[in-house]
């Protein structure tokens, strides 16, 4: 793939999230949500994003396979895969508070190889690239706003912060190195990590869209990636339904970090 294949591709996700951001703005605090069966909550903002993000990505890129967070759920096994989550923060969304995301990533042969994420509350967009062991000729980096970023060196202290999902305050124990936040958008505790923000950061039931987009920035960002299953979690299995799957995961800013924060995640990854 040529430098134009991946400005396009860069230009399409920055252009299209921001226009879906745009109406899910003038939605923000004032829809009503739904339970799933999962438990988790649902708009018809989250509904029409979905549908928003599906068709214009089917209009670019009709060869292309999608799978998605309110659409179809199993991995069509293309080579080439969007995976979407149109409103990563649902519940932050309907509360009225400014925090929350529209993520796509980019899968080649089921793994990731391009994310981009944009939090309309914030005006901000992180993307990234990363061929991995893809052998694709392609950019490399993680970015905020065009800025390129990195993930932190610090060693732990108690001004620096880790970052927790509700699902996740097993962690807080005794001794624990950091001050701990809880933000409640599972792909944002993810870019933490990879903009130097936190040291680390734990989801104990991320699905795969929360994840795929938020998976390139952190490792192009230099960040440590652990899954904390014995599952893996790419490349996705063509076929396989992803709509009831967790992935328990650990994200450190830097490798050195990971025996650190590891012995606090046992009850996680039972």
């Amino acid at each position: 793939m040529n430098t134009d294949f991946w400005t396009s591709i860069l230009d399409f996700a920055q252009t299209t999230t921001q226009q879906v951001g745009t109406q899910l703005l003038k939605d923000f605090g004032h829809v009503q949500a739904s339970q799933k069966a999962d438990g988790s909550l649902v708009t018809q903002s989250d509904k029409w994003a979905d549908q928003a993000l599906r068709e214009a990505i089917a209009t670019h890129f009709p060869e292309h396979g999608i799978l998605s967070e309110e659409g179809d759920q199993t991995f069509p096994g293309s080579e080439w895969c969007w995976v979407i989550d149109p409103l990563d923060g649902t519940t932050n969304f309907t509360r009225g508070i400014p925090l929350w995301a529209i993520s796509l990533g980019l899968l080649y042969q089921g793994t990731p190889v391009f994310g981009c994420i944009y939090l309309p509350p914030l005006n901000q967009v992180f993307h990234g690239f990363f061929p991995g062991e893809s052998q694709l000729k392609m950019p490399s980096g993680a970015f905020l706003n065009h800025s390129p970023i990195h993930s932190s060196n610090d060693a732990p202290g108690s001004n620096h912060f880790f970052s927790l999902c509700a699902r996740s305050t097993s962690v807080i124990q005794p001794g624990f190195p950091c001050k701990i936040r809880m933000l409640g958008v599972a792909s944002y505790n993810f870019l933490t990590v990879a903009a130097g923000t936190t040291l680390g950061a734990v989801e104990a039931t991320p699905k795969v869209w929360d994840l795929a987009g938020a998976w390139v920035i952190v490792k192009a960002a230099g960040g440590a990636w652990v899954s904390l299953h014995s599952q893996p979690l790419f490349p996705l299995l063509p076929g396989k339904d992803y709509g009831d799957r967790s992935f328990p995961t650990l994200v450190v800013s830097h490798a050195e970090l990971v025996p650190v924060f590891r012995p606090y995640m046992q009850k996680i990854a039972q």
